[in-house]
């Protein structure tokens, strides 16, 4: 019937599979935090200061209404958590698409009223005087964590320390 009213729904579902499978993937965001850590002092400036220009400069794109993106930084003493508790945003260009947890009700209700509970509960149990920050995307802003580089890391290829960063760390449930 679509092809019949001249939509080629075969071909959006190749390019979709495409961009979802070969585009959309984490291994992007990993680029941007090891880059961001400590391999690149000036661009690790221009993340902090227009998170989306600098990700361009890496070649990830992101959607128009993607109009901010904020690298969110942990510190020894600060831990961010990002969450959509509308529905399931994410700067899925980056970060690749939301894991299935993310998307559930009950951690973008509950991450926001008891977001150490939950990270504990996810396998991530902080000190008690870490401040946990959590951030909610909004209709044009989207998040990325930018983790605490562990120091035996330090000094390592851009490439080695990429392979060690997951999407849940770049969501801010998970350490490096």
């Amino acid at each position: 019937m679509l092809e019949e009213r001249g939509l080629k729904a075969g071909e959006f579902i190749e390019i979709s599979r495409h961009l979802v499978e070969e585009q959309w993937v984490p291994a992007n965001g990993a680029r941007v935090v090891a880059k961001g850590l400590d391999r690149t002092p000036a661009f690790r400036q221009r993340l902090f200061a227009n998170g989306r220009a600098a990700v361009t400069e890496l070649g990830i794109e992101m959607p128009r209404h993607h109009r901010h993106l904020v690298v969110l930084e942990n510190t020894p003493a600060v831990h961010n958590v990002i969450c959509c508790t509308l529905c399931s945003c994410t700067a899925f260009t980056v970060i690749g698409l939301p894991p299935d947890w993310y998307k559930d009700l009950e951690y973008r209700a509950r991450v926001v009223r008891e977001s150490r509970t939950v990270l504990k509960e996810m396998g991530l149990d902080l000190a008690p005087e870490i401040e946990v920050r959590v951030w909610d995307t909004t209709a044009d802003t989207r998040y990325v964590v930018l983790p605490v580089q562990p120091p035996h890391t330090i000094g390592w290829p851009e490439d080695k320390l990429a392979a060690i960063v997951t999407k849940d760390s770049m969501i801010g449930v998970a350490r490096l």
